[in-house]
């Protein structure tokens, strides 16, 4: 490697302030832990990792964690009321509390984000048992959500210190699901700038695309995104805030049921959407159905694909296409009453992108979801 190799590589290592090696788990706050992790076992096909309660010493609250491949999400509930998690719970209603990234650094991560204008939410903390040492510390973002870092590479453990091991006899197998390929967020109204703006300063972010309401639009309702992303890739946020419309758009229901700015959904990947969407219904997930009219011209659009188009109507998944290949999706319907939270599943055949072509089909049938429940 000559100088001139050597001095771009420190120029690149010293942007990245923040070195992110991907999304570590995803905590949830909701009013029932066991059931709730009995849904996410029985429906998406996750399998029981870990436990704390009363019984490991911990006196206020409960958390269960799954795990379904590089997926880890951890369901917690308090055990009494006036503290933070039931606060939480009465405001939005069960919903994404944390988004963990793993890191290699937290007390690195940690001054790094604090010292360019994020809230502490956590100062870095040490825990520890014989299987090693775990280091977290945190931030807030979009009003009561937050973003962990988890450092772990002196852990052997199950999941961190704390938990211990949740044995089950209850496994249903995979559903296929891999990693989470990303997380949407949705804030209030002209707040999308002030959101990617603390991304690129607070967190070295970069926004790779952009949607304004000309592109995802309907003749009721419409809305702004843009993607952020971190330097290498491995995790990316994009924003949404909603538009002027003739209508409520969903942002707006969301912002309106949630009580404020949120995950809105979790995009999911898999390596064969027919095979986990087929599975996934037969669980009993429900998704969004897109009218038969999308398919006959949807190959005039994305060209050749590798898939039959039959299964892919049959199940009501979406196809886009950009310059690095096409991708497949489908979403969910909300899975809390409250018309909040729901998951995206994706399979990507080389396409970076975020379906811009299926917004028109997407939003519609949104929509119509919306209108059956009075909030259009």
């Amino acid at each position: 490697m000559d100088t001139t190799q050597i001095f771009l590589k420190n120029k690149e290592e010293e942007q990245d302030f923040l070195p992110l090696q991907g999304t570590d788990y995803i905590e949830f706050y909701v009013g029932n832990a066991k059931q709730a992790a009995h849904f996410y076992k029985t429906a998406f096909g996750f399998q029981s990792l870990a436990y704390a309660g009363p019984e490991t010493g911990v006196k206020d609250k409960v958390s269960y964690v799954i795990r379904q491949n590089k997926i880890t999400f951890v369901l917690t509930t308090p055990l009494r009321t006036d503290n933070e998690i039931a606060d939480h719970i009465y405001k939005h209603g069960d919903g994404v509390k944390v988004i963990a990234l793993k890191v290699d650094d937290a007390t690195s991560a940690w001054k790094e984000t604090t010292s360019r204008g994020a809230q502490s939410y956590l100062e870095p903390k040490v825990m520890e048992d014989e299987t090693g040492e775990v280091i977290m510390s945190g931030i807030h973002i979009y009003d009561d959500s937050v973003h962990l870092f988890v450092e772990r590479k002196n852990y052997t453990g199950l999941f961190m210190p704390g938990f211990v091991k949740w044995d089950s006899r209850y496994n249903p197998t995979s559903t296929g699901l891999l990693f989470v390929d990303h997380c949407v967020g949705n804030v209030g109204w002209n707040q999308m700038n002030k959101w990617v703006k603390f991304y690129e300063d607070v967190m070295g972010f970069k926004n790779i695309l952009s949607f304004d309401d000309k592109d995802i639009s309907t003749e009721y309702s419409a809305l702004m995104s843009k993607v952020m992303s971190n330097n290498n890739g491995y995790v990316k946020f994009p924003i949404n805030e909603p538009a002027e419309g003739k209508r409520k758009s969903q942002v707006e229901e969301y912002l309106d049921f949630y009580k404020g700015a949120g995950v809105q959904h979790i995009a999911i990947a898999t390596s064969n959407i027919i095979e986990t969407v087929t599975m996934l219904e037969q669980r009993g997930v429900e998704f969004l159905k897109i009218p038969p009219s999308y398919y006959e011209t949807v190959l005039d659009r994305v060209g050749k694909i590798d898939e039959d188009l039959m299964p892919l109507s049959k199940l009501g998944i979406l196809i886009d296409k950009d310059d690095e290949g096409y991708l497949l999706q489908i979403f969910t319907k909300p899975i809390e009453d409250r018309p909040t939270l729901f998951f995206e599943i994706i399979q990507r055949k080389g396409a970076k992108s975020f379906g811009k072509g299926n917004f028109k089909a997407l939003f519609e049938a949104i929509e119509r979801e919306q209108e059956a429940r009075g909030n259009l």
